[in-house]
């Protein structure tokens, strides 16, 4: 699944008093994994920058009149982004201006719902963690994504921040190095291998409790709404009434009594 990290900085909060995009920053996930592909671009906005949106950017119209136009990066930045998943901190914020960007170009109108498929972090981030702080910077804290260059806002730092608590947020990465360098690794170097012995004693299975059952699918649940129903445990599952499946030999009383 290809999934793009979005954020922008624009020249004020409110895109029906004309304000415009100053920078845009995306990331690229695919499975899950940081594919290296970024897309990172200056935008001139024609217009003066707000004082409150340049305490928080620090970018000046100065800085940006020799960027280009949105005009003349848009068909770049429609092609990285179409068919993916946009993954945006308060998606409302961002889409709004890039739908009002994409309406100023000539011809018919597109939008932003119409390329890709947008994920709001930021509803998320509520529904996981209700009634707690779930800003960019709370979240990094909550998940341990170290933000320590983020003195100003920028598009493509936050994108890559918003990138790291998004993984964290909904299962992580796979970043085991078992053993690596580890004490323990470097005392059995040398020594034998051992073949493992299955003991005789009858396996004992431990079946789960109903109110394990029932956490359970309540977790299947919340997975299930967060993927849009895409939850593979779910297709696993044995079908309603069937027994659960016990290794060969095994009597259902060893199950319940423990062997």
């Amino acid at each position: 699944m290809r999934q793009i990290v979005l954020d922008t900085e624009t020249t004020g909060l409110d895109v029906s008093q004309n304000h415009r995009v100053i920078e845009i920053g995306c990331v690229e996930l695919s499975s899950r994994r940081l594919t290296g592909r970024n897309f990172h671009r200056y935008v001139n906005p024609e217009r003066e920058i707000d004082e409150g949106a340049l305490a928080i950017h620090g970018i000046s119209r100065a800085d940006l009149e020799r960027e280009p136009k949105f005009a003349e990066i848009a068909d770049e930045l429609i092609e990285f982004i179409a068919g993916a998943e946009l993954i945006i901190h308060n998606a409302a914020f961002d889409v709004g201006f890039l739908d009002a960007e994409l309406g100023r170009l000539p011809g018919e109108a597109r939008r932003i719902s119409a390329i890709c498929h947008v994920l709001d972090s930021l509803a998320l981030a509520r529904e996981m963690h209700p009634g707690q702080r779930n800003s960019l910077d709370a979240l990094c804290k909550r998940y341990n994504v170290d933000n320590s260059r983020r003195e100003l806002h920028g598009a493509l730092l936050d994108a890559r921040l918003l990138a790291d608590v998004y993984l964290a947020m909904t299962g992580g990465q796979s970043t085991l190095a078992l053993g690596e360098g580890s004490q323990s690794a470097r005392a059995q170097e040398g020594r034998p291998v051992r073949a493992l012995v299955r003991p005789t004693a009858p396996l004992r299975v431990v079946l789960a409790t109903a109110a394990e059952r029932r956490a359970h699918e309540e977790f299947l649940a919340l997975i299930a709404r967060q993927t849009g129903g895409k939850c593979v445990w779910r297709e696993l599952e044995p079908e309603a009434g069937a027994e659960p499946e016990l290794p060969p030999g095994l009597r259902a009383g060893q199950a319940a009594s423990g062997g």
